[in-house]
């Protein structure tokens, strides 16, 4: 029975990288794990894995052995949400990734309605910023917002992400106001180092396509930093509008160029791919389209 229950743990290994990675991904110790991988390899009575300080890397019993232990958890999960999807009452622990300034703001005041009205769920959130793996951080749902890449995920719209251009008045007063895109390298630009389309920013305006690439003295990996910079008057941003409805609408912040329109996006619940949808995720995604109008969210109501 050990080589059972041994066998996620060798999966996690080989799918994170790392001992370390692979127990922060099971809630486990690392020295735990290591025990684990060592108890496989005596009870197979080979070695599963090529480690050193520095790197990991499976030997030829061991990639063997990984097609064949993979296959066989995927065969569990799918037999645990066939059997899951069927529940009257959904249950069990549902994980959860989210960008920290949607997590924050319009996620975390939520998930408490959610989980009065369905007590035997259990929500586990990890709010970072990052592209996280779901298969390897064992996430039911992901949070995305954006241009989605081609991946095997499956993605549920939950809400239109609309972005503007904008900067505060006593920053517009100092270093005028921009009348073209063309204008923009000229003023202080915040950047968001997670951008998606790098250092360019494109708009849709009169004559079509306008691409720039801007300038300035602020990059930070977190969208409310942004947002505390522009309402300081430090310069220049483009930011969703979840984020800065609130201080456009009490003049805190103004939009510029109003001619040229940021790329659509939109916010998506992300499920990896699996014949059937256990009922707390399906539940939980069905709570969230609910709760954001899919036409116009409140925020920008």
């Amino acid at each position: 029975m050990e080589i059972f229950t041994s066998i996620p743990v060798f999966v996690a290994v080989v799918e994170c990288g790392s001992f370390s990675a692979a127990a922060a991904s099971l809630g486990v110790t690392k020295s735990a794990v290591s025990k684990r991988i060592n108890q496989l390899e005596s009870q197979l009575g080979i070695k599963l894995l090529h480690r050193t300080t520095r790197s990991l890397s499976l030997t030829e019993a061991g990639e063997h052995y990984f097609d064949y232990a993979r296959h066989a958890l995927t065969i569990a999960s799918e037999g645990e949400d066939a059997i899951t999807a069927l529940q009257q009452t959904p249950q069990g622990t549902l994980r959860i990734n989210a960008p920290m300034a949607f997590g924050r703001i319009h996620l975390a005041p939520l998930i408490p309605h959610f989980l009065l009205n369905h007590p035997q769920i259990q929500v586990d959130m990890e709010m970072d910023d990052k592209v996280i793996d779901m298969v390897a951080g064992s996430f039911d749902i992901a949070i995305r917002i954006g241009k989605l890449p081609d991946s095997s995920l499956i993605a549920k719209h939950v809400a239109p992400c609309v972005s503007v251009l904008c900067a505060s008045p006593e920053y517009l007063a100092k270093h005028g106001v921009p009348r073209h895109p063309s204008e923009l390298p000229t003023h202080n630009c915040l950047n968001y180092s997670y951008f998606q389309a790098g250092n360019e920013w494109r708009f849709i305006g009169p004559e079509g396509l306008v691409s720039v690439v801007p300038k300035g003295n602020y990059i930070v990996n977190n969208s409310e930093a942004l947002y505390e910079g522009l309402l300081a008057g430090l310069g220049i941003c483009q930011m969703p509008t979840f984020i800065v409805s609130q201080a456009l609408k009490e003049g805190k912040l103004l939009v510029l160029l109003p001619d040229y329109k940021l790329p659509k996006h939109a916010v998506y619940a992300m499920l990896t791919e699996r014949k059937h949808v256990p009922a707390k995720t399906r539940l939980f995604i069905e709570f969230l389209q609910q709760q954001f109008d899919q036409e116009m969210p409140h925020w920008d109501k």
